[in-house]
């Protein structure tokens, strides 16, 4: 998720007030004209039509489902997951839908908003999130503090979660499409093997960067489920909250902390460059990495990096990088799609 760089330190994101006063109704009278109920495959050209949310969700999908599923992705690749408004259109995308994967957490509470509204009956809106982690291991930080009632819901940037987000994704379209059930379950466990390639090359690029350089000072607070996972601190985020600035004391205590735990990069996005963070790598020295993705896929669709793994691997590589690893490690994980780029549609 490519989010402007600004905002208060410390503070949780913006959530969306709401749709637009004419949209609901709007939507309203699409769901009426929608069919009531669902179809089986077989009644719909042999393909499930599945619709996803944000970019890593929708390659996973596709990688598991393949070519026996029609899939829409109907977040921008790029676009705010947290704050986007589906347009009125996206309500048709939902009535034919057999089934909805969201990355769930509420990271997409607009576009569920309008799934839940507009889906047939008995078609399933799926949270992989709430279905990979356990209430317990939530992780509650500066960027969404426990008060708020909101978890960090960036689940996806440690890819063990991203293999259980495929797991639950092969189970639930066996269950919609018994025919294809070993079709899903191959795809999903050549997914599993790239994945567990790429958890070893993780570990093993994690152990070139020296202890006292494992810390992340982001733009957007997307790493901390990577952090717990590989033993890495993250120490801060430039977060949109109300869009404006952190306080002068804010950044101050932010430069403070870097100077003191002689922190040699900081990183912000590739998309959405950051007054606050250039400003904060001159005081303090630290390198400026404005690379970062957390949810645009590297490159255009069909291209052979444009996947969750090329995603995860481009991001790993630009930070350990900076640090001071090694990561010749990630040369070893094809980056591919195993399947459905043909089925497969993203928006830019």
């Amino acid at each position: 998720m490519r989010t402007p760089a600004i905002g208060a330190w410390g503070s949780a994101p913006m959530r969306a007030g709401g749709l637009p006063a004419l949209v609901p109704a709007l939507l309203s009278l699409l769901a009426l004209a929608a069919p009531s109920c669902a179809r089986a495959p077989e009644d719909r050209g042999g393909l499930l039509r599945v619709v996803t949310t944000v970019s890593p969700v929708t390659n996973i999908v596709q990688n598991v489902g393949g070519d026996r599923i029609r899939l829409d992705g109907i977040i921008p690749e790029g676009a705010d997951s947290h704050t986007f408004e589906p347009n009125p259109s996206d309500a048709r995308v939902l009535a034919e839908a057999d089934v909805v994967f969201l990355n769930g957490l509420r990271l997409e509470e607009p576009t569920l908003r309008l799934a839940e509204s507009n889906v047939r009956r008995g078609v399933e809106v799926v949270s992989l999130g709430e279905r990979t982690i356990a209430p317990a291991d939530y992780i509650y930080d500066f960027s969404f503090p426990r008060a708020a009632g909101d978890p960090n819901p960036h689940l996806w940037t440690n890819p063990l979660h991203g293999k259980r987000y495929a797991e639950i994704v092969r189970d639930t379209l066996a269950k919609l499409d018994p025919k294809g059930a070993s079709y899903y379950r191959a795809n999903e466990d050549a997914f599993a093997s790239r994945i567990d390639l790429l958890d070893r090359a993780v570990r093993a690029a994690t152990a070139t960067v020296p202890p006292e350089k494992r810390k992340l000072l982001t733009y957007h607070d997307s790493f901390p489920y990577f952090a717990r996972e590989y033993g890495w601190t993250v120490i801060g985020a430039i977060q949109p909250s109300d869009f404006s600035e952190p306080t002068p004391r804010e950044v101050a205590a932010l430069v403070a902390q870097i100077k003191a735990e002689r922190v040699p990069a900081i990183f912000g996005s590739e998309v959405y460059p950051s007054p606050v963070l250039a400003e904060i790598a001159r005081e303090t020295g630290a390198r400026y990495v404005s690379k970062l993705r957390d949810d645009d896929l590297p490159g255009a669709p069909g291209d052979p990096d444009h996947s969750y793994l090329g995603l995860i691997v481009f991001d790993y590589r630009t930070f350990m990088r900076a640090l001071g690893g090694d990561v010749s490690a990630f040369d070893a994980v094809d980056l591919g799609n195993i399947a459905g780029d043909r089925t497969a549609r993203y928006r830019e």
